[in-house]
């Protein structure tokens, strides 16, 4: 388990970082390279700011270096992080960690799994809402005194 340090971390801009993250989704990588940087920053207290720091984690993932440059140097993620910044601003996020589930629930600060499972199960249930049906309108009925079974002629 990685420790989670945050008192001696260096900050800054997140934007590169979170382009390089979407660069790496889209050559495959979008879990890995998540928990890298979040090891990378917050379990080791290295920064992710510049070109150089996520060209290196580049290097960890074994993505192609150079592709990884040009994708930094042209900028070309920053639309699309411009973008889920914009929604996730929308749904109420003012700082991290900040969650979008659904692309419809936005959870605020570190939660509890339980609060978290409660939150999918919530998301699934409204946008997989139960239909009934009936095989007809001679179905047994079952309520909570019992069923009525139809009469056979």
């Amino acid at each position: 388990m990685t420790p989670y340090r945050v008192l001696d971390n260096e900050v800054g801009n997140t934007d590169l970082a979170h382009e390089f993250l979407a660069h790496a989704s889209a050559q495959g990588r979008n879990r890995e390279a998540w928990d890298l940087i979040f090891g990378t920053y917050f379990g080791r207290a290295e920064p992710v700011f510049s070109p150089e720091d996520l060209l290196g984690l580049s290097d960890e993932l074994g993505l192609d270096r150079e592709q990884t440059r040009q994708a930094l140097t042209d900028r070309r993620y920053r639309r699309q992080v411009r973008d889920d910044a914009a929604r996730a601003q929308r749904l109420g996020a003012a700082g991290a960690p900040f969650i979008v589930v659904d692309g419809r629930y936005g959870v605020p600060g570190a939660q509890d799994s339980d609060s978290l499972l409660e939150l999918l199960r919530t998301a699934w249930d409204d946008s997989h809402p139960l239909t009934l049906a009936t095989a007809g309108g001679d179905a047994p009925v079952c309520g909570p005194n019992g069923c009525a079974v139809p009469e056979r002629a």
